[in-house]
């Protein structure tokens, strides 16, 4: 039987905000349901997760109810803030509901309803379904609301409201009645001392001052002046992303949403990956955004410690273990079916060279804001530079976590040289002690390489991994990371086959799965988001601005009504994999900034713009 289209499932993946305070997120549908939630971390069992099982997942609800046929609702966030407003608007009246975390260390989720327009009627509904719906809730009346206990849970959650509720065996609901320009709360609080009083005066403070934070965090920025909006929500998107406590990145809010609907695709992004991470502060330090960059390297500077000589895994929890055993949610039925339902993440412990590139660069480019790092921090980047320069000829499983057998990855390969070359860069522009010498061979050697080996002159183009005939839409990032001139003829010959084996319009694949490149799972995947930007960012890099300004506005319409996007894209444009995923969002902000660039002609080359505009001077369109 055939998936569902996004159309017919209640609370697809593209219906959806998210709310966070950079501790742990929720997804807000646009009917007024939280879907998905995880508490107290954003990588800590879900107490909703209905998105993934209507029954057993549960769900909170806070919605005006619809009186009409005629009643339809709409989503916005307060501007420049992640405040989400969802609107229900009906010919009896208008009401919204407003939803946001504040940025207290609290952990708590405020939902306040409004009548806008004459008298609404709100309907509340919600039923937890704590450690990933695998325990019965003891729900508990106490003053001004009641509270959520579980077997094992450290602390019971406290709900409180600001109009009576009926609690029936594992539900508890209500029904209120608003006036115009009437309001009323609910306050989910996990069990934290010292938490302030919940009143009306709490809920209004706090909103003002998480509208302040994002404001202010927002101005710090320096955004490109064409397509701001689209960037300032990415860039939104991405910080909440980030742990405040530890200095951790998630790749994304949730785990397992399909890759493939009713595939065996489906996995737990709630980590941070070192890959994600590193572009994430990438992107972030072109808007000027240096403080993660910092509390990153210190995460991942303890990291190598703990790890040895390698350095680093590829992945880590967010408060930085390193054991993230996969383990199937059998009794939970998937979104639009696709099982099994993951949490942890069997990868954890893959050999993946292109970690110490991404990393590498993210530090590379912090240093020249910041100037020279500790020395404490820099013996420990030239240790693992060390490492890298006696393993970089090793098979690994790429850039994409591979299931399938190990291979020499152009991914890998092309990383390892920006290690190598972000590391010189540093000691000789900072003075640092370092192996020079060595380093310069190595780098130099994985150069030649790269283009000798890697080169497959009967498809003309740089291949996925040493000796294959595939394409990897890893490649687009040659010009990106400044390892080739993209005027060289090798890669324009590159992205011409990318432009004919993985392109559709403006769609991106990463590859395609066969017989001689297996990545050991069942099922084709869709296009990859994250790729097609690096592709529109590679066509402005090589000369075909108009073409990429183009194909960047298609893909501003797959995003979903608020901006956001998912990890991949249905041939029919719906939201497949995890959300938000970072990838998609920091590859739209590299992507923005160079374009931006390219239109206002602000680059170091002085003839840039004018190359820039040329009609198609390689045919390739």
């Amino acid at each position: 039987m055939p998936a569902p289209a996004a159309k017919d499932i209640q609370h697809a993946i593209s219906r959806h905000g998210v709310i966070g305070d950079m501790r742990t997120l929720a997804l807000v549908a646009d009917d007024g349901t939280i879907t998905f939630f995880c508490h107290p971390e954003i990588d800590s069992p879900s107490v909703f997760a209905s998105i993934l099982d209507d029954e057993k997942g549960g769900s909170f609800t806070f919605a005006a109810e619809a009186r009409s046929r005629q009643a339809n609702t709409k989503q916005m966030y307060l501007p420049d803030t992640n405040i989400l407003i969802t609107r229900f608007l009906d010919e009896g009246g208008i009401g919204e509901v407003c939803d946001f975390m504040p940025i207290d260390g609290t952990g708590r989720i405020v939902r306040r309803a409004k009548a806008i327009t004459a008298s609404v009627d709100f309907a509340f509904d919600m039923t937890p379904r704590p450690d990933y719906g695998r325990t019965k809730p003891q729900l508990t009346a106490i003053e001004g609301g009641f509270s959520i206990g579980w077997e094992g849970a450290e602390s019971p959650i406290s709900v409180y409201t600001s109009f009576p509720v009926t609690i029936a065996d594992d539900r508890v609901t209500a029904r209120i009645g608003l006036e115009e320009d009437e309001d009323a709360y609910v306050v989910l609080c996990p069990g934290r001392a010292g938490a302030p009083k919940i009143d009306d005066a709490y809920v209004r403070r706090t909103f003002r001052e998480t509208r302040d934070y994002w404001h202010k965090w927002v101005n710090r920025g320096n955004y490109p002046s064409f397509w701001r909006e689209l960037v300032v929500r990415s860039a939104l998107t991405l910080k909440l992303l980030t742990s405040a406590q530890h200095g951790s990145i998630a790749a994304a809010a949730t785990f397992g949403l399909p890759e493939v609907p009713g595939g065996e695709r489906n996995w737990d992004y709630r980590y941070c990956w070192v890959r994600d991470a590193a572009f994430t502060l990438y992107s972030l330090s072109r808007l000027g955004y240096y403080d993660e960059a910092e509390t990153f390297i210190h995460f991942l500077m303890e990291r190598a410690v703990e790890d040895g000589a390698q350095g680093l895994q590829i992945m880590y929890g967010m408060d930085g273990r390193s054991e993230l055993g996969e383990v199937a949610l059998d009794h939970l039925s998937g979104y639009a079916g696709s099982r099994p339902v993951r949490i942890g993440n069997g990868a954890f412990d893959q050999l993946q060279l292109d970690i110490y590139g991404e990393f590498m660069d993210a530090v590379y480019i912090s240093t020249k804001a910041r100037g020279k790092p500790a020395y404490s921090v820099w013996i420990k980047l030239a240790r693992m530079t060390d490492w890298v320069c006696e393993n970089w000829r090793r098979k690994d499983k790429g850039i994409w976590e591979s299931r399938g057998e190990p291979q020499e990855y152009l991914s890998s390969r092309l990383m390892c040289w920006v290690a190598l070359d972000r590391a010189l860069r540093m000691a000789l522009e900072q003075s640092l002690p370092a192996n020079i010498e060595e380093w310069r061979r190595e780098r130099d050697t994985i150069q030649k390489t790269l283009l000798e080996e890697f080169w497959n002159p009967e498809i003309g183009a740089f291949t996925q991994f040493k000796g294959s005939t595939t394409l990897d839409a890893v490649v687009l990032l040659m010009p990106l990371v400044k390892f080739i001139n993209p005027r060289d003829p090798m890669w324009t010959s590159t992205l011409k086959a990318v432009k004919r084996e993985l392109v559709h319009d403006c769609l991106v694949y990463r590859y395609k799965n066969g017989a001689e490149n297996d990545d050991g799972l069942d099922g084709e995947e869709g296009a990859f988001t994250i790729c097609s930007f690096w592709y529109v960012e590679a066509l402005a890099r090589t000369g075909y601005v108009a073409e990429a300004r183009l194909l960047f506005e298609k893909l501003h319409t797959y995003a979903n009504h608020l901006g956001l996007y998912s990890e991949e894209l249905s041939s029919a444009g719906d939201h497949l994999g995890n959300f938000p995923q970072a990838l998609t969002h920091l590859s739209l902000i590299s992507a923005a900034i160079w374009l931006d660039r390219a239109l206002n002609g602000d680059s170091q080359d002085p003839h840039y713009f004018e190359f820039n505009m040329l009609e198609d001077p390689d045919g390739i369109f």
